[in-house]
């Protein structure tokens, strides 16, 4: 034949073998309505792939932001003076929060955005969801610390070793497995 792709032979276990996409639009050529069934599946498949991606992103992220409202009531009672202007009070929140970023992803808000220019969203977005559990974990810590009056350099250095070793340890959980099996069957529906 010299196709590149198709194989012919003859004899006892012979006949035409094509590579999988040579053979499934000749199926389509064939049958029409065999086309259709593998567009159809084939967007249900990535529509399935898409909801559990998506099951699994929000079930981490809403761990994340269930702890957050812990972390930023420390920080509104013990970090920030009445005197400041709301900027300046913004720019208290978005320090304890990269100090949250550099302890747990090795990098600030900003640095991401930098090096990621064509990613939406933060990179807490783009975490996965251990990283998300142990994110939701240090928030809590931090606002312990903050109430303690432990300071910033010391908070990061505590909140870094407390990223890695929980970060070890949640890789390794049951479960986290089981959390990740619930976001698996939840795109099965």
């Amino acid at each position: 034949m010299n196709a590149i792709g198709i194989r012919s032979s003859s004899g006892r276990y012979g006949g035409t073998f094509a590579h999988v996409d040579i053979a499934l639009e000749f199926a389509s050529w064939v049958s029409p309505e065999f086309k259709l069934y593998v567009i159809k599946e084939y967007q249900r498949l990535k529509q399935s792939e898409s909801y559990q991606h998506q099951v699994e992103w929000n079930v981490g992220r809403e761990l994340a932001k269930v702890n957050y409202v812990i972390h930023t009531d420390a920080v509104k009672a013990h970090l920030i003076p009445a005197e400041l202007t709301k900027k300046q009070i913004g720019f208290i929140y978005a320090n304890e929060a990269d100090l949250l970023n550099v302890a747990l992803f090795g990098k600030t808000a900003k640095e991401f955005k930098l090096e990621n220019p064509d990613k939406k969203g933060n990179q807490r977005d783009h975490a996965t969801i251990e990283q998300n559990i142990i994110m939701a974990s240090m928030e809590s810590s931090n606002a312990l610390l903050i109430k303690q009056g432990v300071g910033q350099s010391e908070r990061l250095q505590t909140l870094r070793e407390l990223a890695v070793e929980q970060l070890n340890s949640v890789i390794n959980s049951r479960a986290t497995g089981r959390i990740k099996q619930l976001a698996d069957r939840g795109a099965d529906y």
